[in-house]
């Protein structure tokens, strides 16, 4: 397999999986999937740049739809874990690393792989 074949491979998996979790919540309407699109899209340029970064790409392109939701629509995806005080996000780790999570960074635990949202 080739680096280009490696690459869509990544890209592919990388919007599958955010997809997965956009669809467990209830979240997968016509123009948030446009804004997996254009972040897969950024990501794929990105790559090109710094082909080391491809095993990075699910984390950053979750990351990059949880930033682009959360200028039009609002947070997301909400925390389940914490019942008390105003509704959060839940975070992406590693910022910049492998087999990313989401993660209730107010208690510290890990919630679901990306991908594995329920």
């Amino acid at each position: 397999m080739n680096a280009v074949d490696h690459l869509e491979q990544a890209l592919h998996a990388a919007r599958a999986l955010v997809l997965a979790d956009l669809v467990a919540r209830d979240v997968a309407q016509a123009e948030v999937v446009s804004l997996v699109e254009d972040a897969v899209t950024h990501r794929r340029w990105w790559v090109e740049q710094w082909p080391e970064g491809l095993e990075y790409v699910a984390g950053l392109v979750a990351q990059d739809v949880q930033d682009a939701l959360l200028e039009k629509y609002g947070r997301w995806p909400l925390c389940p874990v914490c019942t008390s005080g105003g509704p959060h996000a839940l975070d992406v780790e590693p910022e910049l690393g492998p087999n990313p999570h989401w993660v209730c960074a107010k208690q510290g635990v890990v919630v679901a792989p990306v991908g594995g949202l329920r």
